[in-house]
């Protein structure tokens, strides 16, 4: 078993032969190592025509052809995997690779999933359960469509930080040389063979949403429903699914399911008005029920029951896009879960539990209550009676929590009346509340430009948001700002441990909210926004413990900072004490008079937005400014302060501030950030737009042969610009004539990025056909090329590829010099 020298397919062809002979294989899309059982009538022929579900007789895998929907039938996947040769792969990147692979063309829609994924090269096989990595595909916001053997994406690394812990935890792995007997063993036992599979379908964890998904193609359209009229009121088609799985001989088997089946119809858990249904109180089917038998002669019901709870616990992975977004709902992940109870712990005590009483008023299924210890001081309440019918399945499965302290309550508008007794006679009396702890992960659906009329209605249309809206300002556009106001307000005195955006406390949008919800701050951390089901976005999220029978204005905290897969990283200081923002200072700045020499694009306040921060030669009048003589300086500082530091998904939310005055009088700082902007990337200025006034060189000192149409910015840096015989730079910063010589003089810093850039333009204009006029972003594309209209990340010009590296690498220094300057100055504090 030495696969060392052999190529991809060879090496597939022996790792078959070695371990997998007694399996059929064949391909699905670009996933080309897949092994399973034929599950077809007598051969290995559909409708007279080979297909590649076959066990390889000749010396190599033949490169195989892709089976359609109709032989999928017949075929039944145990493994998808990803094959590398040689021995150097990390393992991880290769399931990563694979899990691109799937999510990119959607296999488990057209495929019935796994019950394996795996990766191997010529040294290992690792092996992990489809079931694990599943809920991946269900990110909403995920760009799929890039190339998954492309490591170097910022797709890739963000799905690698995602799925490290899961691969860590869960995979198992076999070197060939230690570990073959071992890992033949493991194939014997966990890779059934087609004799000891029934003839109809398991439904499993791995599998039940791809199943699901047929179930909607084949069986929805046929029952009595107008789907549209009963999505309104809470009733989806994953309900009349559990109906169906969870069922023997067309009865279900849980009588308190929102939707039960009896035999030839559907029975609904309560009364539901102009909804569509042939009837009030039960639903038929359209065509005497030919498509829903059909459907079930395929498929075995009900599943195993030890994947009753998984599957109904996991309701939410078949809920329709459109709703989880509207309301803004997502599953908080387990590690999560069990750290934001620690922090709790810290904070009331390591008898807590037996000590506070507890309270999810937006529980969901109720995941964030997993790991309690005394249920009998736990409540939880959901807008959705489907949601309150998991869980009650959940406590007839196992779960410890008290049937009757699971309820259906709307928080945004029903009364404290509507509470049971137990948890009212708490809210109400002020004693008792300083031990309620409301532990929730509140919906962050949100009102706003461009996020549609649904969500407009589910945000806004409550009487919370009609009663506080003008004490908390823009924040009630925010349905969990909506939440903490009036828990604030009408349950005052006890304890808030939430899950929320950093909004809350860093938002100029949160000013209002934040004036008016003093209450102290006691502990906090944060992790990444995409280890979170249905979260959008490369931002932190924060579990937050507040204590409102302490009044305390928030602002600032060192809060702890953990990875996606939960190590504790670094301290993070965030505050809100601040009045204005950098845009405010911006604007003191702006010249609508003189002629301009580049246009400014500037945008909000933080670093979600840096991306579009740019200066061009063209103006789009979309949060632009004019940059002439009179502002370059102010400009350039701006720019130079966006970009100096990585923007990374912990900070940000963070904002840039209104400065103090120390920079006005720090010619250093000042000549630094025009250096950085003039070499910086978001530099976007192109002679194809206009006269480019942006070259900081001399035709002489560049070697270029042809006069410059424009010597501005040499002739500024020379101190040459005057106005009404003054330097601008003296005029504009009101520096004292006898401080300042006129010629900008550059740290060592910045003129090592001069002596760079000042070869990467020599270079530059020794090419043939080179254009005089060319700015930094017209020789970068000249370089690298175009593709669809974008420059490309790389250039196969090996010395321009030489020294732009070097020109950034001087950069890097230049931008930790003034990263350090813009704390100084404060202009992020």
């Amino acid at each position: 078993m030495n696969y060392s020298k052999l190529r991809e397919e060879p090496l597939k062809t022996a790792v078959f032969k070695d371990f997998f002979s007694n399996y059929d294989y064949t391909q699905l899309g670009n996933i080309d190592f897949v092994i399973g059982v034929n599950c077809g009538e007598g051969s290995d022929t559909i409708d007279n025509v080979e297909i590649s579900m076959r066990r390889p007789r000749n010396s190599e895998i033949s490169k195989s052809r892709n089976i359609d929907k109709e032989q999928a039938a017949h075929f039944k996947s145990i493994l998808w995997a990803e094959a590398k040769q040689g021995k150097s792969h990390d393992i991880f990147e290769s399931f990563v690779q694979l899990i691109l692979t799937i999510g990119k063309e959607k296999t488990f829609e057209k495929y019935l999933p796994p019950k394996y994924i795996g990766a191997f090269d010529a040294e290992k096989f690792a092996f992990i359960e489809y079931h694990s990595i599943q809920e991946i595909f269900y990110q909403n916001d995920f760009n799929w469509n890039v190339a998954p053997s492309n490591h170097e994406t910022k797709e890739f690394k963000q799905l690698h930080a995602l799925c490290e812990r899961q691969l860590a935890e869960n995979s198992i792995l076999f070197k060939y040389v230690n570990n073959s007997k071992e890992l033949q063993e493991f194939i014997k036992l966990n890779f059934k063979s087609v004799e000891s599979d029934s003839v109809k379908i398991s439904v499993t964890k791995n599998n039940f949403v791809f199943v699901f998904q047929k179930w909607c193609e084949s069986v929805k359209d046929s029952i009595a429903v107008d789907w549209e009229k009963a999505q309104k009121s809470g009733i989806i088609p994953a309900d009349f699914f559990l109906a169906d799985l969870l069922s023997s001989e067309n009865e279900s088997l849980k009588e308190n399911l929102f939707v039960v089946l009896k035999k030839t119809k559907y029975e609904l858990a309560k009364r539901i008005d102009d909804m569509g249904f042939l009837t009030s109180m039960s639903v038929g089917f359209l065509d005497n029920q030919r498509d829903h038998r059909n459907f079930w002669a395929v498929y075995e019901r009900p599943p195993k029951s030890e994947y009753w709870d998984y599957i109904i616990g996991r309701r939410d992975l078949l809920v329709p896009q459109d709703i989880r977004e509207r309301k803004g709902s997502f599953f908080t992940p387990k590690i999560w879960v069990e750290k934001s109870q620690e922090y709790l712990a810290d904070v009331l005590g390591e008898n807590w539990q037996d000590e506070y009483y507890i309270w999810d008023c937006c529980a969901g299924t109720g995941n964030l209550l997993n790991g309690l210890t005394n249920y009998r001081n736990v409540w939880a309440s959901t807008l959705d009676k489907a949601d309150v019918d998991v869980m009650i399945d959940r406590v007839n499965n196992g779960w410890n929590m008290f049937e009757n302290h699971i309820f259906q309550f709307d928080f945004l508008n029903d009364d404290f009346d509507k509470l049971p007794e137990e948890l009212r006679k708490i809210v109400n009396d002020e004693e008792k509340r300083k031990k309620l702890v409301i532990y929730i992960n509140p919906p962050y659906a949100e009102a706003g430009s461009g996020m549609g009329k649904t969500k407009a209605k589910v945000s806004i249309e409550n009487r919370t948001y009609k009663k506080y809206k003008n004490l908390i300002g823009k924040a009630s556009n925010e349905i969990f700002a909506q939440f903490f106001i009036r828990i604030y307000k009408e349950i005052s005195g006890c304890i808030l441990g939430e899950f929320s955006k950093l909004k809350i406390i860093q938002s100029p949008n949160f000013c209002d909210f934040r004036n008016n919800f003093n209450i102290k701050l006691e502990k906090m951390f944060c992790v990444p926004a995409w280890t979170f089901d249905n979260v959008k976005g490369q931002f932190p999220i924060g579990f937050f413990v507040w204590n409102t029978k302490n009044t305390k204005q928030f602002q600032q905290i060192s809060a702890d900072v953990f990875n996606q897969i939960g190590d504790f990283i670094q301290k993070k200081d965030f505050c809100s004490h601040y009045d204005k923002v950098i845009n405010d200072w911006l604007r003191n700045h702006f010249d609508k008079c003189s002629e301009p020499v580049g246009i400014m694009h500037n945008n909000k306040n933080d670093f979600q937005h840096n991306s579009q921060v740019c200066i061009t030669s063209d103006d789009n009048k979309d949060h632009t400014t004019l940059i002439t003589e009179k502002n370059l300086i102010p400009m350039c500082i701006y720019l130079a302060v966006r970009h100096c530091i990585e923007a990374t998904w912990l900070n940000d939310r963070d904002q840039f501030l209104y400065p103090n005055d120390g920079w006005k009088t720090d010619l250093e700082f000042q000549s630094d950030c025009l250096a950085f902007t003039l070499f910086h990337g978001q530099n976007r200025i192109s002679s194809e737009h206009g006269e480019n006034h942006w070259i900081p060189f001399t035709e002489q000192e560049i070697g270029c042969k042809k006069a410059f149409k424009t010597h501005f910015m040499s002739d500024f840096i020379a101190g040459k610009i005057k106005e009404n015989g003054e330097d601008v730079q003296g005029s504009l910063f009101e520096i004292e004539t006898d401080k300042f010589s006129g010629k900008m003089v550059f740290s060592e810093e910045a003129q090592a990025v001069f002596d760079a850039g000042r070869e990467l333009w020599k270079y530059y204009h020794s090419q043939k056909n080179a254009n005089p006029d060319a700015s930094f972003y017209d020789i970068r594309k000249y370089f690298q090329g175009e593709t669809n209209g974008r420059m490309n990340a790389s250039s196969e010009d090996e010395k321009y590829t030489a020294l732009i590296q070097d020109l950034r690498a001087k950069m890097k220094v230049l931008a930790a010099k003034i990263a350090e300057k813009v704390y100084k100055y404060e202009f992020l504090k």
